[in-house]
């Protein structure tokens, strides 16, 4: 393992060395690729898939490893101090582990993970300040939500969490009926950030669940789009009607597949 590591590396330094492109990269220029590789990574995880898994693992790793290179450069940290630093950010945060404290179940670790992070010197100075600003929306909601029930707010019964849904679409649904666009969109937002809390507390993960949603319709709507095409009939000329049909014909194909068809 320590052998396959150096390999990575030594060939990262030569490529920085003799390069153009690797040579020309910043923290600045890499970042849109590592954003890119990440979600790729995100994408291979939701297949399962271990072959391509693998891949983009070594693909982070790679933007991981050129980083801390850059950091070199410049005289900042190196590779190691960043295995070294993480090294010891787990220890500290795993006391049940190496040290005295008492974790018999993950839902324990769990409650004392944010306590935690706030004892750490360079840690966070408030519970959601480690929510990074440029998460997307929909994660972003659910982290903020779970690091608050990490130090106790949270719902006592998560059956009561449906009368704020119900409570947050009456409210969307007022203010569409008045067409206030700003206040609609504040609705909205509530509504979303409460649909987000039911799903966190049945333990199901609302960003997995919409891209599953996202990937059924594309599928679905491909299929209409390319029996459109073979009857010689743009989408553009078809009525509603016509694609309702086909679009219920994908969902039938499915069915026989044994694919969820809740849409």
């Amino acid at each position: 393992m320590t052998e396959a590591f150096g390999r990575l590396l030594d060939v990262l330094q030569r490529l920085r060395k003799e390069c153009p492109w690797d040579r020309k990269q910043t923290n600045e220029s890499l970042r849109p690729n590592t954003i890119e590789e990440v979600y790729e990574l995100c994408d291979a995880l939701l297949r399962d898939d271990s072959h391509d898994i693998c891949k983009e693992l070594g693909d982070v790793l790679m933007h991981v490893c050129f980083y801390a290179l850059i950091g070199q450069e410049k005289g900042d940290f190196d590779i190691a101090d960043v295995c070294n630093k993480q090294a010891d950010k787990l220890i500290f945060r795993h006391p049940h582990v190496y040290g005295e404290q008492k974790a018999e179940t993950a839902e324990q670790v769990l409650q004392n993970w944010e306590q935690i992070k706030l004892k750490e010197k360079d840690g966070n100075k408030t519970v959601l300040s480690g929510v990074p600003a440029s998460l997307p929306s929909v994660i972003k909601a659910y982290r903020i939500q779970d690091k608050a029930r990490n130090v106790g707010f949270d719902w006592e019964d998560r059956a009561d969490v449906w009368k704020k849904v119900r409570e947050e679409l009456g409210e969307l649904e007022a203010e569409l009926e008045k067409g206030d666009k700003q206040r609609s969109t504040e609705e909205l937002g509530d509504f979303i950030f409460s649909v987000i809390n039911a799903a966190r507390l049945y333990h199901l993960n609302p960003d997995n669940a919409l891209e599953q949603t996202n990937k059924k319709f594309i599928r679905r709507f491909n299929y209409v789009e390319q029996h459109s095409i073979r009857q010689g009939k743009p989408l553009t000329d078809m009525t509603l009607e016509e694609m309702d049909k086909l679009w219920e014909e994908a969902k039938d194909l499915e069915r026989g597949g044994g694919q969820n068809t809740s849409i």
